[in-house]
């Protein structure tokens, strides 16, 4: 199989998908790797390094042409410029509340199995788990606060909320039980920092900040909104970059960058790498993708559209296209 590894290229992000190290350990099973020229720049690893491994390092538009793709963040409209027709891609994809990137990857015929819906066996995680501590932590070693509230209780939420009481603050933790309205407006009132990190796998963040409650919260506050992939918990959050990462509305400070990990490529990019690797050599000894999702479930739960036709009934709703059960009728005729 041949894996095409391309350069990102959503603003800030400087992670790449496969480290060297991993890339080795891909080649020497026999398979071919691209490696899209200067990939590796943002985090100081050079072509050379890839190639010293076996790597082809070629242009944007051949490394598309890869069987499989894999790469760190969704697509973006530059993407879209070079990607052929029927690409798969193996990333983060993040389309709850994206229903135009839905409708372009469709059109595309574009098989997209998502990073972020990726669950092992005992129900977790594995490839969102390492980026969610890295930006839990990032964001709360961020802001100064002395009260923090923290809206969920799973790897971004506990990451965040170890990182303030490190610095002395007073964390509360509300996970999905607790997060009552008037839990939510009670803490929120009272807070310097309010950490949203929410995950509902394939489904829209709920708004548990309205627009109502941000504007009775102390003026200067912050939220910090993790869950800003899935749409956010806040009404009045909306996406931001690196380059400028803040905006203030209703007096409230709100950071909603889409791609916190970036922020600290190295430690990331390798936190990714190490993760992604077994499920790439899983799919490329298959050496058939259809193949592969027919005997591993845990990927096969996380594809998102096959060969352009929506297979998550809530994302096909939203995109306004027919949702296609992943049948094994369905794969088998790919095999």
């Amino acid at each position: 199989m041949i894996i095409g590894v391309p350069r990102e290229t959503k603003e800030g992000e400087r992670r790449v998908a496969l480290l060297p190290l991993a890339v080795e350990e891909v080649t020497a099973a026999g398979h071919d790797v691209r490696v899209q020229t200067r990939a590796g720049k943002g985090i100081g690893i050079d072509d050379q390094a890839y190639r010293d491994v076996d790597a082809d390092i070629v242009t944007a538009g051949d490394v598309w042409t890869a069987d499989l793709i894999v790469k760190v963040k969704e697509i973006q409209e530059a993407d879209l410029a070079v990607m052929p027709d029927g690409a798969t891609i193996f990333s983060y994809h993040h389309l709850p509340r994206e229903p135009g990137r839905t409708r372009a990857l469709a059109k595309r015929g574009v098989t997209a199995i998502a990073w972020e819906m990726v669950r092992d066996r005992l129900g977790g995680y594995p490839l969102l788990a390492p980026m969610s501590r890295i930006a839990g932590r990032m964001v709360a070693e961020r802001f100064a606060a002395k009260k923090v509230l923290v809206l969920g209780a799973g790897h971004a939420g506990n990451a965040a909320a170890e990182a303030a009481r490190r610095r002395g603050a007073e964390v509360t933790v509300l996970r999905r039980a607790t997060s009552t309205p008037e839990n939510v407006e009670r803490h929120a009132l009272e807070a310097d920092l309010v950490v949203g990190a929410v995950f509902n796998a394939g489904e829209p963040t709920p708004k548990l900040l309205p627009r109502s409650l941000v504007r009775r919260m102390k003026p200067g506050a912050v939220i910090a909104d993790i869950s800003i992939d899935a749409g956010g918990v806040a009404e009045t959050s909306r996406p931001t970059t690196h380059a400028e990462p803040t905006y203030v509305e209703e007096r409230v400070t709100h950071y909603c960058v889409t791609n916190i990990p970036a922020g600290d490529p190295a430690a990331a990019a390798a936190a990714l790498s190490e993760a992604v690797l077994p499920y790439v050599l899983d799919i490329a000894a298959k050496d058939n993708v259809a193949a592969a999702l027919l005997q591993h479930l845990e990927l096969r739960g996380a594809v998102l559209l096959w060969q352009g036709a929506v297979t998550h009934p809530g994302i096909a709703a939203e995109a306004g296209l027919p949702y296609s059960a992943l049948t094994d009728a369905v794969l088998a005729e790919s095999t």
